[in-house]
């Protein structure tokens, strides 16, 4: 069985007031559970900063298709120096919790997590229950708010209630 590892990775100084303060911010403004989520947003860029860093002397067609993928997320960048200077802001932007909000579909950040993790938030038909879902852009025009089937259960329900009803005037009309 293999090994997990985490995708994170904790500060250097866990008391360090400026970064407590900052992190504070954040997770109100995007509505995060809790500092790991930080981490992960702030490591994922990191990665994608030390893969440009490596593509710097690597071909242009390297370059271009990299480049793509990250714009196909929603990472605007044109060059290996946008992408030297993306932010963990810039990551937390493209998870489906901040765009299920931007959109005005829920009208909290926090609303827009919890209606996330009940299933009630449709991407491209199918549902996603991670509000750390990255979304791209060619599914962020598709992201919808689900119909109850409450509705139609009591529309159902209703024709029994007749058959019954007509079946008991059936038997007392038989008598």
């Amino acid at each position: 069985m293999k090994r997990k590892h985490k995708k994170y990775s904790k500060p250097k100084r866990p008391y360090d007031k400026a970064r407590i303060e900052e992190e504070a911010e954040i997770i109100k403004e995007y509505g995060l559970k809790n500092k790991r989520e930080i981490w992960k947003a702030e490591s994922k860029i990191n990665s994608i900063r030390e893969r440009a860093k490596k593509l710097i002397i690597a071909e242009e067609s390297e370059k271009k298709k990299f480049l793509e993928n990250l714009q196909k997320i929603g990472l605007n960048v044109k060059t290996i120096a946008d992408v030297l200077s993306l932010t963990k802001k810039d990551y937390l932007n493209r998870r489906l919790q901040t765009i299920v909000f931007k959109k005005k579909i829920a009208p909290t950040i926090k609303t827009a997590r919890q209606m996330i993790v009940h299933k009630r938030i449709l991407v491209d038909g199918q549902i996603i229950n991670k509000p750390s879902y990255i979304v791209p852009v060619e599914l962020e025009d598709k992201i919808s708010l689900k119909i109850k089937k409450k509705e139609k259960n009591l529309e159902n329900s209703a024709p029994k209630e007749n058959k019954e009803s007509q079946k008991e005037t059936e038997e007392n009309s038989n008598e």
